[in-house]
């Protein structure tokens, strides 16, 4: 069984969903799943999942400070985080508000963990984004992403 980290950050409560519902994913694709705001993970926990998802709302067309700093302290795990999976989601309040600058964002510093990624062919590229609160395309995808990473962690781990 694969271990997922699913964690957020989230103002109005549109990311937060996004996140409940990635973890549903998860789990029904069999993850051992740990939910929880980025203020609740502290970055040295990181190195103990196979997977590790992260969504953010879009701020001046990047993550929310809270996030990057999860991020910028996890420079302590550089090199330990080789190979487990890493996956995005964002919100914004407007279309062009910036979500896909803010998932590759995040993508690249799992890339510089060495992370893998999966991309999403047939839905959002680079992970589930929202404009506002989710809707039922959003929610779909998010289920979607959960269930994907749990399977790739599961092939990577054979």
């Amino acid at each position: 069984m694969s271990s997922v980290l699913v964690t957020y950050y989230s103002r109005t409560g549109n990311t937060k969903e996004m996140a409940e519902h990635v973890a549903k994913g998860a789990e029904q694709a069999g993850g051992d799943v740990k939910l929880a705001s980025v203020d609740r993970v502290d970055a040295s926990e990181l190195a103990g999942y196979d997977a590790i998802i992260v969504g953010s709302p879009t701020y001046y067309g990047s993550m929310a400070a809270e996030v990057k700093e999860l991020i910028d302290k996890s420079v302590q795990l550089h090199g330990k985080l080789t190979d487990r999976v890493g996956a995005a989601f964002a919100s914004s309040a407007h279309v062009g508000g910036g979500n896909e600058t803010t998932a590759l964002d995040l993508i690249h510093a799992f890339l510089i963990h060495g992370m893998v990624v999966p991309g999403i062919h047939d839905g959002d590229h680079y992970g589930p984004v929202s404009v506002g609160e989710p809707d039922s395309r959003v929610r779909k995808q998010c289920e979607q992403l959960g269930d994907r990473v749990v399977e790739l962690a599961a092939k990577l781990a054979q």
